[in-house]
C-alpha cells in the first residue's frame, strides 16, 4: 500500500465506530467528494478506518464509483492492529 493518497486524518469521524449500519453507509457515502478527483486522475486513494462497517461498504462503492468515472482499479484491503486497536486499509491500485 505504497503511493497512496490516504483521505482519512481530516474528520473527527475517522476514528468513529458508528452505531449502525445506516450511519457507516452514510458516512461512505459522504466521502466521495474526497474520493473522485483520485479516481478521476488515476491517483491510488486509500481510507484507515477501525469501524468494520464503513470498511464493508467502502469496498463495496470504490469499486462503483470507479466504474462511474471510467476507470478501472484495483482494490487493496488489510487488517492491521496500531496501539491495540484493529485498522481496516482499504485503497485502489
Amino acid at each position: 500500500m505504497e503511493n497512496v493518497k490516504w483521505i482519512n486524518g481530516s474528520y473527527k469521524e475517522d476514528n468513529r465506530i458508528f452505531d449502525s449500519e445506516i450511519q457507516a453507509e452514510e458516512w461512505v457515502d459522504a466521502l466521495y467528494p474526497d474520493f473522485v478527483p483520485y479516481l478521476f486522475n488515476k491517483i491510488n486513494v486509500g481510507y484507515a478506518t477501525p469501524d468494520e462497517k464503513v470498511f464493508k461498504y467502502l469496498a463495496n462503492y470504490l469499486p462503483e464509483w470507479a466504474r462511474y468515472n471510467n476507470v478501472n482499479v484495483s482494490i487493496n484491503t488489510e487488517k492491521i492492529t496500531k496501539d491495540g486497536q484493529v485498522i481496516f486499509k482499504i485503497c485502489t491500485q
